[in-house]
């Protein structure tokens, strides 16, 4: 933990990460909320066993459960590495794994009306779940951050792309 904290009566800014391009947008826009208001920043990601919980449930196995859990611990840690080289100067960083679906695992970590819930909106509304979920459901204010957007033509010839294109050539 780093940075300034806003007292005990200052809410939080919960920003939702799953490592796209839009939650790494949200995670720099909640940084700069949370500088901006003295506020603590509370990173989550939410995750699930790959098999789903109802399976999970009828063979439960804690040390599978443990691994996934730190599966999705590291990938919190890779995205402020993305997004910042690190932890983000001047602001207090809390980061939370959370079991659960990520709409309603968001909506139960910022419950007090004055944490601030950030989110990255994707542009396809079928993929638009987790907005969708917490725009209904969230009990605190909700800033959604678009993701980038990707340079015409760029999405296409990535698409197209070989492990050749990618190799050093000396």
């Amino acid at each position: 933990m780093n940075g300034r904290h806003g007292g005990p009566d200052a809410g939080r800014v919960v920003v939702g990460v799953s490592g796209s391009l839009g939650s790494l947008a949200a995670l720099r826009a909640a940084a700069e909320e949370a500088r901006r208001g003295g506020r603590t920043l509370l990173a989550v990601i939410a995750w699930e066993p790959p098999e789903g919980e109802y399976l999970y449930l009828r063979r439960p196995d804690p040390a599978w459960a443990a691994h996934w859990e730190q599966d999705a611990r590291q990938r919190l840690d890779e995205a402020f590495a993305d997004a910042f080289g690190g932890l983000p100067p001047g602001v207090e960083v809390r980061e939370a794994a959370v079991r659960g679906r990520p709409g309603p695992a968001l909506c139960a970590v910022a419950h007090r009306p004055d944490d601030l819930l950030v989110v990255g909106a994707r542009t396809r509304a079928r993929r638009a779940r987790v907005r969708r979920y917490v725009l209904r459901h969230a009990r605190c204010p909700l800033l959604t951050v678009p993701a980038p957007r990707a340079p015409k033509g760029g999405v296409r010839q990535l698409r197209r792309a070989t492990a050749q294109d990618f190799a050093l050539r000396v």
